[in-house]
């Protein structure tokens, strides 16, 4: 094979001999005319890492765990397998798979937002030259571009900045990358006061280094890419709202400006996400609290902290209950500690100096000073610590529905979903060894338990492992860690759970394996996580008997599987729309008597029957239409609606309406006392 040729390896395994120099488009064309029109990126590996064994596959998408600043210059990095995403016109050098990705491609779709966040950086340089650009990167909704401009954009210049837009889209610039001395680079942008394009071309390159730039039309922005062939495959997309950003997020820098907008392939899908976002305004916890008298944050007592009313602690004590019970089932020991705690006790645990922006600040007390516990877990620590401990002893699991408090800043709190005070379902296993890897798949086991119990059938998994770049941000040692987080990895491959690997994401005192449940609408909720812990039982001193009796270090494991109960709950609001299963409703039955005087004796026993087997009955007595009673009941959302006139009474029955089935005809009272105990037993999630 000639020099000048390169091997480039197809998804099915065929291989094709090239000149150096051809791009994925001129591969593309010769497969097929059709295909060439189709793709819409490319993605490449060096054939050389292509045998290499990889932990998993974290695509190329995965920047999104880090900072959007960091996301946008990193995107055409490698990802953990290797692969990098391209352009069509780049010229292919050496040996390589290759992938051309098509408009359905997951990763087409962030290259697209991206380049449809330099179609909207050149309509507002035209429109306003004076504007400063910061970055433009993709994210999982849409996109974004900061912005400097001392006068603020109107929503008439934002209209004017989307309708620009068009006009580029229908010029159908190329995308081309272009590259020029790093020094260069930083004299022009000095030149012309870009001072945001400064910092970054100091941040993500060194010196001696080339620049990459993409051109389209008029205007050049410093960008990895990659980018579509041309602004003309951006055609459905919509500029969606603006907000204030402080440069770099400091106070006491610039004010920018955050223009936000999303795009897709085609209209259809574009409508469709609006759709969407209307379904999600719809589901809103938050409002959806307020209108089933669920529960409230009072502005007078401080933000971030949860007032649970009757209907929602009815909710809360049926989802405790239950946690309690399986807790229980399944070899726990129910534990309670204390609220605030000597903050001593914090050094030693580490929290002090790893999370201590995130806890209250300490309290002086008469001897000593003392914190609220943001974690639960060195009181369960204390616990195992209060008795001498032997290897017949272990496991020892202790679990907590315990109160617990974290420092949250005002911007970040959100309803139910970030909260000051909140309660969190926690667990601590001390196991030898041995033990561990079991104890992480039942914790595992458990974890599925809970998200289909409450309904939720999907789920997706990271392992969060540490970054050995960072050893300050850890505690232990590189070979602990590596033990450590080879056991998560173990304990899933033995349920045959696929997971992404997630470095620089662990938490200081061991790896972590987080469980996100995916709701009705496909998005993915962080609630459950399973966490290994080397640290704390060495800096507690913690010990058990062995069989061979020396005295050994036991290991821990953290776990949480509602996460936190107020989490959890408004996740399951926006789920199920506030239409709970019946075994969760605050009032799983109505009952309407037809006349309030002729049908009530009915009504009433009808209702101390119902209670009787253990449901939550409630009887409108109100001298009100039946109608206006049916309505009300359905406005909040309540199962069974039992309708009670003279053929019931006279036959022992009732007429059912079910919540989005409606009118279902007259049963016996035994029946339908049947049917709802059956639902409630087995948890069934729909009517």
């Amino acid at each position: 094979m000639s020099t000048e040729q390169i091997r480039v390896q197809l998804p099915d395994g065929s291989q094709r001999e090239v000149p150096r120099g051809t791009t994925p488009y001129d591969i593309a064309t010769g497969i097929s005319p059709r295909l060439a029109a189709a793709v819409v990126v490319a993605r490449i590996r060096p054939l050389a890492t292509a045998g290499a064994k990889t932990e998993q596959n974290v695509s190329a998408d995965s920047a999104s765990h880090a900072s959007s600043e960091d996301a946008m210059y990193s995107a055409a990095g490698a990802g953990e397998d290797g692969t990098r995403l391209v352009d069509l016109a780049t010229p292919l050098e050496e040996d390589v798979e290759l992938w051309l990705l098509k408009e359905a491609d997951e990763a087409a779709l962030k290259v697209l937002r991206h380049s449809a966040a330099h179609v909207m950086a050149t309509a507002i340089l035209e429109l306003f030259p004076e504007t400063k650009l910061g970055h433009g990167p993709a994210t999982d909704s849409g996109f974004f571009y900061d912005v400097y401009r001392e006068t603020p954009f109107s929503e008439a210049d934002l209209a004017a900045i989307e309708a620009r837009m068009a006009e580029v889209v229908a010029r159908d610039e190329a995308f081309t990358r272009l590259e020029e001395p790093r020094g260069v680079a930083i004299a022009d942008y000095t030149a012309h006061g870009e001072f945001m394009k400064l910092h970054f071309i100091e941040r993500f390159t060194q010196p001696g280094d080339a620049i990459s730039l993409y051109k389209n039309g008029g205007f050049t922005d410093f960008c990895r890419g990659p980018h579509l062939p041309s602004t003309g495959r951006v055609k459905a997309f919509k500029i969606t709202s603006i907000a204030g950003a402080y440069w770099l997020g400091d106070e006491k820098n610039q004010q920018l400006q955050r223009i936000y907008g999303t795009a897709f392939f085609n209209a259809k899908d574009l409508d469709a996400h609006f759709k969407r976002l209307e379904e999600i305004k719809a589901r809103d916890h938050r409002v959806l609290g307020k209108q089933l008298d669920l529960f409230s944050i009072q502005e007078v007592a401080g933000a971030g902290l949860i007032f649970w009313h009757p209907k929602g602690g009815l909710i809360r004590k049926t989802m405790e209950d239950w946690m309690r019970e399986e807790c229980i089932r399944r070899g726990y020991h129910m534990v309670f500690t204390p609220h605030i705690m000597r903050r001593e006790l914090w050094k030693i645990s580490g929290h002090e100096g790893y999370y201590n922006e995130n806890m209250y600040p300490p309290m002086e007390l008469d001897d000593a000073e003392y914190r609220l516990k943001p974690m639960n877990c060195p009181g369960h620590i204390l616990i195992y610590k209060s008795s001498p401990r032997s290897y017949r002893d272990l496991p020892q699991r202790y679990a907590e529905l315990g109160n617990v408090y974290r420092y949250e800043r005002s911007g970040t709190m959100h309803g139910l979903l970030r909260v000051r005070g909140f309660t969190q379902d926690d667990a601590h296993i001390f196991c030898t060894p041995q033990q561990i890897e079991d104890e992480v798949v039942a914790c595992i086991d458990f974890a599925q338990s809970v998200l289909n119990t409450f309904g939720f059938k999907e789920f997706k998994v990271e392992l969060s492992t540490w970054d050995p770049a960072k050893p300050t941000d850890y505690t232990g040692s590189a070979e602990n860690w590596q033990n450590a987080s080879d056991s998560l990895r173990h304990a899933l491959d033995r349920r045959a759970i696929p997971y992404r690997t997630i470095p620089g994401e662990a938490a200081f005192y061991g790896p972590k394996i987080d469980i996100k449940l995916v709701d009705v609408l496909g998005r993915m909720w962080q609630l459950s996580t399973v966490q290994f812990d080397f640290n704390l039982p060495a800096r507690f001193e913690l010990e058990y008997k062995g069989e061979d009796g020396e005295m050994h270090q036991p290991v821990m494991v953290h776990r949480a599987l509602f996460g936190s109960v107020e989490r959890f709950f408004g996740v399951l609001i926006e789920h199920y729309a506030g239409a709970f299963p019946l075994w969760l409703a605050p009032v799983q039955v109505g009952l309407v008597p037809i006349s309030s005087e002729k049908h009530l004796a009915y009504a009433e026993q009808v209702k101390t029957k119902l209670e009787a087997a253990g449901l939550r009955v409630e009887l409108d007595v109100r001298n009100e239409k039946m109608n206006a009673k049916i309505r009300d009941f359905g406005l909040q959302k309540v199962p069974f609606i039992l309708i009670l006139g003279d053929k019931e009474a006279a036959t022992n029955s009732v007429s059912v309406r079910t919540r989005g089935k409606g009118d279902e005809g007259s049963v016996a009272l035994e029946a339908f006392l049947a049917r709802a105990k059956d639902l409630i037993d087995g948890h069934a999630t729909e009517l």
